[in-house]
């Protein structure tokens, strides 16, 4: 029974309640070791009621086991596999090894909250995880990725972590953390557990203990016995000791004073978590104890046996059982562990012990070790990939297989989200070889760590670095190391290191026709827009490459952004629909923000706005929870740029104060963007001088060649409010270039607003209204058409112009510009309402509603956004009556696109 914390127990407890009444919770319990997490977990499943219980415990000895935990976790629900989204199952099938099939973590998560919300529609889950900060990683991002993400499915998840020196991020999660017991609460546990010290005794344990309620037990039962039997107490102990070390030099003291097989049977126990007590039995014979042996440490309270399992009282015990080993009684148990490990379902475990035992480099112990490493590599554990090719790397004989083995390591932790592991092992490689090809991508990792760490510009020098380590001998390597440094120098705004990236990409021999040569084309080309030489070409053979199938994520991409540097914009988002489609479909997460950063520019210059928001709040969260926080920034340009274009002034300055500091001087393109919202809000206000200065910023920058060249119209209507004309011609000039290279509607368009307003000429304005964008650009042209024929005294025709605008920006959101447009018809803005069905939709609404209007099942609509069907019939059921509907048929009819 818990004394005390009834504020903590409330809290789990709501937690519970919260399942129990249909919705979801996740809490985290933080604390030191012994201050009472897993007895607030205890207590939590105690008052669970009618609940499905699972529970799950992390060692720390046993991390390298890719998903042992999530398979201890889930074993028993393991013939559901087939309810699950075939993908996923495959999934769980090969992280478990019951398949060949190979896994990507973020499929395994997706298949572990499937699972779990198949299980919560029977009756309410509680998922119970206790020391989660020694889950093997792969078990950890499944289980927190689906804490993440149930919304309205009646599941808890409850996950204690104790405070150690490797920190265990639970973004996302509500957390508890838990403090020392107040003095009375320690006395009154004290008194009740080891009733009749003296008083003297009684103090010293309580200072001792610092309210810690393990201290409390372990050291006043242990004093408690000392004091009944007359026997001497150690010294007392004064100063910064933690409380941990207190309580584990109790356990220590313990078991040292148990007889020599029964610590040898313990260390056997300890040494292997997943062994039964068959395995234990027989590895514990074979160093001289037996089961008999066992009964000591029954009787001191440390371990129990029931139903064949053997488990000790608390994780410290088992600590102490390891470390109270000699080193050479150590080895001997894993020698013995190795031994008796011998078929086919436990080669892993086997490995790990053999390696445990092995004291020098052993070739036949690395290459078990490398093979492990494969294996897991198929079930999708990255961190266990980077624990086992690290150790192979260290006993391996021969210099240059460390190497190899070492740098494997490096990017398998980058894989796992290790980035300060992976840049500290790749850099350890180029200390170890001399081999061309295993530094060029240990120096490629150590630059892809930089882009977030430093800056882009570091990224892209690297990667020339990596890149000119191979471009005669693997020139198809060569184009991946160039792809990264042309596109990170673009990002910066690094120029000189673009234009050597071009240069370095025309030496290649490349199979002429080739994806490669295709995309090494288009980022030539890349240097050549970005230097003001637009060519338009390889841009238009790598965009519709993109629109191919079977084509590489990175050559998706380069079209991507290629689209962009065309004006392309439809067929832009149309090769991120593909490349979203196809990286859901396998599990890419990682490329998601990409992809969506991408489809979010194409969108936002269209005049999909709510499209656009959509696209950036699915990447921001997915960017979040990797920790990109670069790519966080940038896509918050674009929701700048958004909320300048809707109206939403204190959000934008908001916004734009929060990543201008992450971005300038840093990622060119995202500050530009940001600028360029700034610039838009004030010429929307009629601020046209401000407006002017942060426009001017954008148009003459490092970024003013990109796809960012569009801004230059908004700088022309700028300087000719402001009287400033003359002070636009280069930005001008180079628009005029662009537009003439790429000749697409939406940048012929632009141009020509842009010579309507330079020469007062209502002929442009006709002809920028006769390519027919139809988008956000189209209803500015009208509202600049129509103010210009007013000022002529030509109403009739003004208004048909101004109404034209009004529609237009009513339909896209653009509620500043609506506003103007009303004023100018002399209607009162405030009466115009946004005719977007989904205007009042959250961001993963519109996503919800598009998918289920295209006929998709909540099911399928869940795999694709990795949410449970439940959490997308909640959305649904929350957007009805925001659109007017009562039923899913209806979506149908609503044209949502």
């Amino acid at each position: 029974m818990l004394v005390g914390r009834q504020s903590e127990r409330d809290r789990v407890a709501q937690s519970v309640l919260e399942a129990s009444s249909g919705r979801s919770a996740a809490l985290v319990l933080r604390g030191d070791t012994g201050v009472g997490k897993s007895a607030l977990l205890d207590d939590a499943v105690a008052a669970a009621g009618d609940v499905r219980v699972l529970r799950g415990v992390g060692i720390e000895s046993e991390a390298e086991l890719a998903f042992g935990a999530l398979h201890l976790l889930l074993y028993p629900h393991l013939d559901r596999l087939d309810l699950l989204p075939a993908p996923q199952a495959a999934a769980l099938r090969g992280a478990f090894g019951l398949s060949d099939a190979p896994a990507t973590p973020f499929l395994i998560g997706a298949a572990t909250l499937t699972l779990l919300a198949e299980l919560a529609a029977e009756k309410p889950v509680l998922c119970v995880v206790d020391d989660a900060q020694w889950l093997d990683r792969g078990s950890s991002d499944a289980l927190l990725f689906a804490a993440r993400r149930f919304q309205a499915d009646p599941v808890a998840m409850l996950f204690a972590v104790r405070e150690t020196a490797v920190p265990f991020p639970t973004p996302g999660l509500a957390e508890l953390r838990l403090a020392a017991l107040p003095p009375d609460e320690a006395a009154a546990l004290l008194d009740e557990r080891s009733p009749g010290l003296t008083a003297p005794m009684r103090a010293r344990v309580l200072e001792e203990a610092g309210g810690n309620p393990l201290a409390l037990l372990e050291l006043g039962a242990a004093r408690l016995a000392a004091q009944r039997e007359g026997r001497a107490e150690p010294a007392h102990q004064v100063g910064p000791l933690p409380v941990t070390r207190r309580v584990q030099d109790s356990f220590r003291a313990q078991i040292a004073g148990l007889p020599g097989p029964c610590q040898s049977i313990l260390l056997v126990a300890a040494a292997d978590r997943f062994a039964g007590m068959d395995t234990v039995l027989r590895v514990a014979r074979a160093v001289g104890a037996d089961t008999s042996d066992l009964a000591a440490a029954e009787r001191a309270g440390l371990i129990s046996v029931a139903d064949g399992e053997l488990a000790f009282r608390h994780p410290l015990v088992r600590a102490a059982a390891y470390q109270c080993a000699t080193h050479h009684q150590r080895l001997a148990v894993h020698r013995a562990f190795a031994e008796a490990l011998t078929s086919p379902d436990v080669l892993d475990r086997r490995t790990w012990h053999l390696a445990a035992a092995t004291t020098e480099p052993d070739e036949a112990v690395a290459a078990e070790l490398e093979r492990t490493a494969l294996r897991a590599e198929r079930r999708g554990g990255a961190m266990a990939v980077s624990a086992a090719y690290d150790r192979a790397g260290r006993l391996s004989v021969d210099p240059e297989l460390k190497a190899r083995r070492i740098a494997k390591a490096a990017l398998a932790a980058y894989d796992a989200g290790k980035p300060d592991r992976a840049a500290r092992l790749a850099v350890e490689v180029t200390s170890l070889t001399g081999d061309p090809g295993v530094l060029a991508d240990a120096t490629l990792l150590r630059g892809q760590i930089e882009y977030e760490r430093t800056s882009p510009e570091a990224d892209a020098a690297f990667a020339c670095r990596a890149a000119r380590l191979v471009l005669v001998s693997d020139p198809e390597r060569a184009v991946v190391m160039l792809t990264e440094m042309i596109c990170a120098g673009r990002d910066a705004g690094a120029l000189p290191l673009v234009a050597e990236g071009g240069s370095l990409m025309r030496s290649l021999e490349l199979e002429a026709g080739s994806h490669a040569r295709a995309a090494a084309d288009a980022l030539i080309s890349w240097g050549e827009v970005l230097a003001g030489r637009p060519t338009a070409a390889p841009l238009r053979t790598m965009l519709d490459i993109g629109l191919e199938q079977d084509v590489d994520l990175m050559h998706r991409v380069v079209a991507g952004f290629s689209g962009l540097m065309l004006a392309d914009d439809e067929a832009t988002v149309a090769v991120m629909d593909l490349m979203l489609a196809e990286v859901r479909a396998i599990g890419a997460l990682t490329w998601v923000p990409y992809a969506q950063e991408v489809a979010a520019f194409a969108q936002a210059l269209r005049g999909e706005f709510l499209s656009a928001a959509a696209c950036v709040a699915e990447a921001e969260a997915l960017s979040s929870e990797f920790g990109m926080e670069m790519e966080v920034a940038v896509l918050r340009s674009t929701s700048v740029w958004l909320a300048a274009v809707t109206g939403d002034e204190d959000r934008c300055r908001a916004l734009a104060a929060e990543v201008l500091p992450v971005l300038e001087g840093k990622h060119a393109v995202g500050s530009a963007f940001v600028c360029w919202g700034l610039g838009l809000l004030d010429l929307a206000a009629g601020r046209y001088a401000a407006a002017f200065e942060a426009l001017r910023k954008v148009c003459t920058g490092p970024a003013r060649h990109d796809f960012v060249i569009r801004a230059v119209a908004d700088l022309v209507e700028a300087a000719v409010r402001d009287g400033r004309a003359a002070d636009v011609a280069e930005p001008f000039a180079a628009l005029r270039q662009w537009a003439s290279e790429v000749d697409s509607p939406a940048a012929t368009a632009l141009l020509r607003r842009c010579e309507a307003l330079l020469a007062d000429s209502e002929e442009h304005f006709q002809a920028s209204l006769a390519v027919g964008t139809g988008r956000f650009d189209e209803a500015r042209t009208h509202l600049l058409y129509g103010e210009w024929l007013r000022r002529r005294r030509r109403r009739g025709d003004a208004r048909v112009h101004l109404e034209a605008a009004l529609t237009g920006f009513t339909r896209c959101g653009a509620a500043i510009w609506r506003d103007r447009a009303a004023t100018e018809l002399g209607e009162r803005p405030e009466q115009q309402l946004a005719d977007d069905p989904l205007k009042d939709l959250t961001p993963q609404e519109v996503q919800v509603v598009r998918l289920a209007a295209a006929g998709l099942s909540n099911k399928e609509i869940g795999a694709q956004l990795f949410l449970s069907p439940r959490t997308i019939g909640h959305h649904l059921y929350r957007a009805y009556p925001k659109l007017g509907v009562t039923r899913r048929i209806e979506l149908a009819q609503l044209g949502l696109g």
